[in-house]
C-alpha cells in the first residue's frame, strides 16, 4: 500500500525524466507537487522549467528556481578545494559536491511549504540516489523520500516517452532517438556517461566534449595568469578581486580556451560497480593546481603530508555522499586550520591542455633562499650537522644489516 503523502518537493530540471516524475507523483501518491530547480551554473536557461511546471499544473507559488552559484562555490567547492580532494587520485568531484546543496535546499523548501516528502530523479544504479538521500536524512531525519526509479515500471526510454505521450507531456525531439550519452553540468564541471562511453577501450568521441576545445586546436602560444589566495581561498585573478563564483567562471573560460581539464575515468561507484565517465573541469583543474602551488611554500612538511593523507578520506566522504557527516566536519576543521597562513600569489602557464605552476610567492613563505642556496649560505646551515642526522636514521638499518649478514 502506498504511504499517504500530502505534498512533495521534487528536484526538477524540466527535462523528460523529471517531468514524467512530476506527473507520476501526482498519479501514484495523489499529492501536491512543489518543484525546485537549482541554478548551479550549468549554463542552461531555467525559465522554461518554470513554464513547463505551470503547464503541468504546479501552482506558481510552488515553483522554486534559485540562483545558488555563489553559495555553491563559496560553501561547497572552495572548502573541498582547500582539501585538494581527488577521488581515486584524479576526479575533482564536480557532480558529488553539488548534491548536498540541492538536498539542503529541498529540505528548506519542504519546511517552508509544509511538505512531508521529497523526491529526486536519480536512478537505482548510481551514486546520486545515495548522495541525495543521505543529505535528506541528515537534515530531516523523518522525511519521506520518494525515489521513482526504484518504484515504477518505466524501465526504458521508450516507456518514458510512451508515458509522456499518454499524459500530454511535451517530449523534445532530441529525446525521441536513443541518447548517445547522458550529461550533468554545473559551474565546476560537466560529466558524461553511458552509451557511446560504455566501452572503456574506445576513445571518447570529440563531440562528447562541451566545455573545452580540443587541446590540439588550442592556441599555439601559452598564456600566463596569476591567482591570489587568502586563507586557502582564491580571491583574485590577474590582480582583479573576484567573488568565488565569478573567479571560477573566469577560470572556466580560460580552461575552455586552452583545452584544460579533460578526464577519461573508470571509477568505482559507491553502490559497487565500475563505471566509465568523461569529466570536464576546466576552471577547477587550474584552481586545484594553483592551490597546491601556494601550499608548497606556506605549509610545513608535516602539515602538508598529513593533509595529503586526510584528502583521500575526505574525497571518499564527498563521493559517497557524507557531506553532512560528523567525520567530514571534523576533517574540514583540521583542513581549514591548516589554511590560516595559505596566502599569496601563484603564476601559472596555460598551454594546450596543460596547466603548470611556474611561480609562487607569499608573505607567509617557509621557503628560504638563504638556507637552500648552493652558494655560500653565510652560516645559515651547517652541513656537518647532516652526518649525525644520517647516522641516527641509519642505526636500525645497520643493526638489521649486521644481524642478517648483509
Amino acid at each position: 500500500m502506498t504511504q499517504q503523502v500530502n505534498r512533495v518537493v521534487l528536484a526538477y530540471s524540466g527535462g523528460l525524466d523529471t517531468s514524467v516524475i512530476l506527473k507520476w507523483l501526482k498519479e501514484t501518491y495523489n499529492c501536491e507537487v512543489v518543484t525546485f530547480t537549482a541554478d548551479l551554473g550549468q549554463g542552461e536557461e531555467l525559465e522554461p522549467a518554470r513554464k513547463k511546471a505551470e503547464l503541468m499544473g504546479v501552482k506558481p507559488e510552488h515553483i522554486f528556481i534559485d540562483d545558488l552559484r555563489e553559495e555553491f562555490t563559496r560553501d561547497y567547492v572552495f572548502p573541498m578545494m582547500r582539501a585538494n580532494a581527488l577521488y581515486e587520485g584524479t576526479y575533482l568531484l564536480g557532480t558529488s559536491i553539488a548534491r548536498p546543496l540541492i538536498a539542503k535546499r529541498q529540505i528548506e523548501i519542504a519546511r517552508q511549504v509544509g511538505a512531508d516528502a521529497v523526491s529526486h530523479g536519480a536512478t537505482g544504479k548510481g551514486n546520486d540516489q545515495v548522495r541525495f538521500e543521505l543529505g535528506y536524512y541528515a537534515l530531516q531525519p523523518d522525511i519521506k523520500v520518494i525515489a521513482p526509479w526504484r518504484e515504477w515500471d518505466l524501465t526504458s526510454r521508450t516507456k518514458l516517452i510512451e508515458y509522456a505521450e499518454k499524459h500530454q507531456i511535451p517530449v523534445p525531439k532530441d529525446k525521441r532517438g536513443e541518447s548517445p550519452f547522458s550529461t550533468d553540468a554545473n559551474l565546476l564541471h560537466t560529466s558524461s556517461e553511458g552509451k557511446v562511453l560504455e566501452d572503456p577501450w574506445q576513445e571518447v568521441p570529440d563531440y562528447v566534449y562541451s566545455r573545452t576545445v580540443n587541446p590540439e586546436d588550442a592556441p599555439d602560444a601559452p598564456e600566463y595568469i596569476t591567482i591570489d589566495f587568502e586563507k586557502g581561498d582564491g580571491v583574485a585573478l590577474n590582480g582583479v578581486g573576484m567573488s568565488p563564483a565569478t573567479l571560477l567562471a573566469a577560470l572556466n573560460d580560460l580552461g575552455r580556451k586552452h583545452g584544460i581539464g579533460r578526464l577519461d575515468l573508470v571509477e568505482n561507484r559507491f553502490v559497487g560497480m565500475k563505471s566509465r565517465g568523461m569529466y570536464e573541469t576546466p576552471g577547477g583543474t587550474i584552481y586545484h593546481a594553483a592551490h597546491r602551488g601556494i601550499e608548497q611554500i606556506t605549509l610545513d612538511r608535516g602539515a602538508a603530508h598529513l593533509k595529503d593523507e586526510l584528502a583521500i578520506r575526505y574525497a571518499e566522504l564527498i563521493y559517497n555522499g557524507f557531506w553532512f557527516s560528523p567525520e567530514r566536519e571534523m576533517l574540514q576543521s583540521a583542513i581549514d586550520y591548516s589554511q590560516e597562513k595559505v596566502a599569496g600569489t601563484v603564476r601559472l602557464k596555460l598551454y594546450k591542455g596543460g596547466v603548470h605552476v611556474v611561480g609562487r610567492k607569499s608573505p607567509n613563505t617557509l621557503y628560504s633562499e638563504k638556507v637552500v642556496t648552493f652558494e655560500d649560505d653565510a652560516g645559515a646551515y651547517d652541513q656537518r650537522d647532516a652526518a649525525g642526522f644520517i647516522k641516527l636514521n641509519a642505526l636500525r638499518l645497520r643493526l638489521l644489516g649486521r644481524r642478517d649478514g648483509r
